[in-house]
């Protein structure tokens, strides 16, 4: 049985660490804003082990000219869950939740072997790639919404 529920910052570790942190400190797994009360994350559980995880935050980029964006980070999916819906799952469920919040955009920055999967549910590239440390060269991504 597969379901997508609500979750604390600190239930998205295993998953981030596994996925997007593997060899750093776990610490490492929490990302700014994680503690925030206008932060939300989900996670994707398959016989009450969680699979995949996603935050959202209401997060403005000057990049983009209008109110009420919303940022998507630590989407991550185990790698013996992946392939089997899950990432669409849990973007698609912060799509609603931010069209609920009267949210007009979604952005965030993907790593570039994810882009593809991110263009399928209708994000677009925006400027050149960059590189963040220690992790790799990411896009700014971002989809309007609502």
């Amino acid at each position: 049985m597969t379901i997508l529920s609500e979750i604390t910052f600190k239930d998205t570790f295993p998953v981030r660490h596994a996925i997007l942190r593997a060899g750093k400190p776990i610490e490492t797994c929490f990302f700014d804003g994680d503690d925030l009360p206008t932060t939300k994350h989900f996670g994707i559980f398959v016989n009450k082990k969680i699979m995949g995880v996603v935050s959202v935050f209401k997060n403005k980029n000057n990049t983009f000219n209008t109110d009420n964006q919303h940022q998507i980070r630590g989407m991550a999916v185990l790698n013996e869950a992946q392939k089997l819906g899950f990432g669409k799952q849990l973007v698609m469920h912060c799509e609603t939740y931010v069209s609920e919040q009267k949210g007009s955009l979604i952005w965030f920055n993907a790593r570039e072997n994810a882009t593809l999967f991110y263009e399928k549910l209708g994000y677009e590239k925006v400027g050149n790639p960059f590189s963040i440390a220690d992790i790799g060269l990411h896009y700014l991504m971002f989809k309007k919404v609502g």
